[in-house]
């Protein structure tokens, strides 16, 4: 965007790296120059540069104090952080400014130790953290892994890879603070906050948490003050109990079984949504994708790229949202009894009795599984005009549904689903049968909808605004979006 090489984006990851750290060492350029550069700028660019100018002019008026870090999604490597550190030089500098790298897929999790070791070996990265007291912010999100392999192989994945980063920054003497980007539905990091705290890789903690809040979570946490103390005590309570827990490894066998687990469980989870002919047709008929994508109902588009309905493109928060309006929730527990399955029973109530992650693990999918209802989804199912791709593929997700009850009861010892928290097993219970009958209108608007001859007339339009109701009603009865 700054017309720096002409071939840059061309290089891989090292040769950016080299190219950044020259620049960053060098002094910037004239604001004459600059100009020239900026004029002749894509929107795209010009808009990147323009935050960077109002961050520096920020810190000159307000302090340093008034920004948080800078979040890099969809990191991919070293030269990604780089890049934004020379554009907070360039843009009049913004010393202190912290860059926050976020690793969100399946790839940049794995990933994310060597680069961050990549990171803290250079001399100019390295002044960067000083100036930021030696401390240093990493991201993880649990939305984009989840999309890639499934729900048991990425909060493994998310697991390993916070380990690693803790050793990474021990190793370079570099105060951690991770960010989790989670929340919403159990697919994308949701649930408990005290569980989820307390599920954390031993010594990741060390009083230091930082978690983003889903904008539809905000009202029922925070806006009644005895409810927003009471969470945020909770919190509290479990950041303090985690970091004074004696840290101590895993049990070798234990991460031996996850591993062999969450490949199985990956190997489902890819076997459906990968490997099936006709996936991709089946969800875009039996579920309201192609109705939430028109909708407009979050602050970015459904779909990245080239904005295509793709199970790569396809952004987590509107992927996770068409299974839980269709109240398949596959998300949130496909693949998970097959990995189970992997594993023999004796073990799998030992980890849930000794293992805070295993347990929060199962006990979040005990709650996908209850909000889940496939004689609704069976309905959906119905939409699909290819009746053998629809028997075919809701014969798979029936099996593993069934599968994966049984083997989490199993594992739990409980006899149904969530029985060791009856007050939101009721909640949930009492909720899901008025909840019904707004899918069932649903289904019907779709149908009619999908029907007509014409998708952009006054009638096509008339039975969006009844399928924007029915949206709204499903997801505040079940309490989930995305």
């Amino acid at each position: 965007g700054l017309g720096i090489l002409q071939n840059f984006e061309d290089r891989d990851d090292a040769g950016r790296s080299e190219i950044l750290v020259t620049l960053l060492l060098d002094e910037p350029p004239r604001p004459a120059a600059l100009a020239g550069v900026v004029d002749g700028m894509d929107e795209r660019s010009a808009e990147t540069w323009r935050l960077f100018r109002l961050l520096a002019r920020a810190r000159r008026v307000y302090g340093g104090a008034s920004l948080g870090p800078v979040v890099v999604s969809m990191t991919r490597g070293a030269a990604d952080v780089l890049a934004v550190l020379l554009l907070a030089k360039w843009a009049g500098g913004i010393p202190g400014l912290m860059v926050a790298p976020l690793f969100e897929t399946l790839d940049d999790l794995d990933a994310a130790p060597r680069i961050m070791a990549v990171l803290f070996s250079l001399p100019v990265y390295a002044t960067s953290v000083k100036a930021c007291d030696g401390e240093q912010m990493v991201m993880i999100g649990y939305s984009d892994s989840n999309k890639d392999c499934g729900y048991l192989a990425a909060s493994w994945a998310l697991y390993r890879a916070q380990e690693s980063i803790v050793q990474v920054c021990h190793a370079h003497g570099v105060a951690l603070t991770l960010f989790h980007g989670r929340g919403g539905s159990v697919a994308r990091g949701g649930g408990p906050a005290g569980r989820a705290i307390r599920a954390q890789p031993p010594g990741t903690l060390r009083g230091r948490f930082r978690v983003t809040e889903q904008g539809e979570t905000i009202a029922s946490r925070y806006a009644d003050r005895d409810l927003a103390h009471r969470h945020l005590e909770q919190i509290v309570s479990a950041v303090l109990l985690a970091s004074a827990e004696r840290e101590g490894d895993v049990q070798p066998a234990w991460r031996a079984a996850m591993d062999v687990m969450a490949a199985a469980a990956r190997d489902a989870y890819l076997s459906l949504v990968e490997r099936t002919p006709g996936f991709l047709d089946y969800w875009r008929a039996a579920t309201p994708i192609e109705e939430i994508s028109r909708l407009r109902l979050g602050s970015r588009p459904p779909a990245r790229g080239r904005g295509t309905l793709t199970r790569a493109e396809i952004r987590a928060i509107p992927w996770v949202f068409s299974w839980m309006q269709s109240r398949f929730n596959l998300p949130g527990w496909f693949g998970l009894g097959s990995g189970l399955r992997a594993t023999d029973s004796g073990r799998l109530r030992a980890m849930y009795a000794g293992w805070p992650l295993f347990r929060a693990l199962l006990d979040n999918a005990e709650m996908s599984l209850l909000k889940a209802d496939l004689g609704i989804a069976a309905r959906y199912s119905d939409l699909v005009p290819d009746r053998a791709l629809a028997d075919t593929i809701f014969g798979v997700v029936k099996a593993e549904y069934a599968r994966t009850r049984e083997a989490v009861l199993e594992a739990t010892g409980h006899v149904e689903l969530m029985d060791d928290d009856p007050v939101i097993q009721r909640s949930v219970q009492l909720r899901n049968p008025y909840v019904d009958p707004l899918n069932y209108l649903q289904i019907e608007m779709l149908r009619r909808l999908r029907a007509l001859p014409e998708q952009d007339g006054a009638e096509a339009e008339r039975l969006r605004e009844v399928i924007v109701l029915t949206v709204n009603g499903i997801a505040a009865g079940l309490r989930n979006t995305g």
